[in-house]
């Protein structure tokens, strides 16, 4: 894993500013959003307001604590488990056969299939190089064996 300072810090940015944005254009269109969820046809219409609802300020406020540096382990532990939802998701929707906007940046049109699977494992592993290497290196009992 990534243990580098800056490379975190640039993680840490570029993975929250994503999630910022990718929650606040879902947050401004949540009758929009909540049919994208509506279309995995995995909820009912209840729930699919509901999660329309708190997903998106989940997201920003993941993604905010990210960029701030806030509780950032914690925050890295959300957005990774949120992505591996969001894969998860993807996944089963393609073996599904169903053919549905991803909803992922809000009304940007783009299919929930391998390129958004690959997006999001691009994110997950910088969620991941967060979340396991984001600590301070641990310090060695007794003369350097190097």
């Amino acid at each position: 894993m990534v243990r580098h300072r800056a490379v975190l810090l640039v993680f840490r940015i570029v993975l929250g500013g994503l999630f910022v944005y990718a929650g606040a254009a879902k947050a401004l269109t949540p009758l929009d959003f909540a049919q994208n969820v509506r279309n995995y046809q995995l909820v009912g219409q209840s729930l699919s307001f509901i999660a329309a609802l708190i997903l998106p300020w989940l997201e920003i406020l993941a993604g905010a604590f990210l960029v701030l540096g806030i509780w950032r382990r914690g925050a890295a532990l959300v957005v990774s488990a949120l992505l591996v939802f969001f894969i998860a998701l993807t996944v089963v929707t393609m073996i599904r056969g169903l053919d549905v906007d991803c909803g992922c940046f809000g009304a940007l049109d783009r299919k929930a299939g391998l390129g958004v699977i690959l997006e999001d494992l691009g994110m997950l592993y910088l969620g991941l190089c967060l979340l396991l290497g984001g600590g301070p290196s641990p310090k060695r009992d007794g003369p350097s064996s190097d």
